[in-house]
């Protein structure tokens, strides 16, 4: 027997998580993010009897959290996008440096990489 895929909704109440089972119409809550699993498919199990439920977690957060992991997100991407700069950058120096038929390991030193 395939075991149904319960979704999962777990908000932020206080110092605890409020976990919403909506195809059960039941809520319940966890002391921390660790315990969610646990409890979610004890919920399930009480209500249905079924004890290897499968569960889908979303977790919902206020809208100024979300707001912040937005930006940590925007200013992952601009960095990696000036990693990938920087490193090309760094390439062209180096063989313009070895144009002018300078040593690898001068090259090195005036850039402060390995050679």
């Amino acid at each position: 027997m395939v075991a149904m895929m319960y979704e999962v909704t777990a908000e932020p109440d206080g110092r605890f998580w409020l976990l919403t089972v909506p195809a059960i119409d039941r809520v319940t809550q966890a002391r921390n993010t660790k315990e969610i699993p646990a409890m979610a498919k004890e919920l399930i199990e009480i209500m249905t009897g079924e004890s290897d439920a499968e569960i889908e977690l979303r977790f919902v957060l206020p809208e100024s959290i979300r707001t912040h992991l937005a930006n940590v997100e925007s200013a992952r991407t601009a960095e990696e996008q000036s990693r990938r700069t920087a490193a090309l950058e760094l390439r062209a120096a180096a063989q313009a440096l070895r144009a002018q038929r300078l040593s690898y390991e001068d090259v090195g030193v005036v850039l402060g990489v390995s050679h």
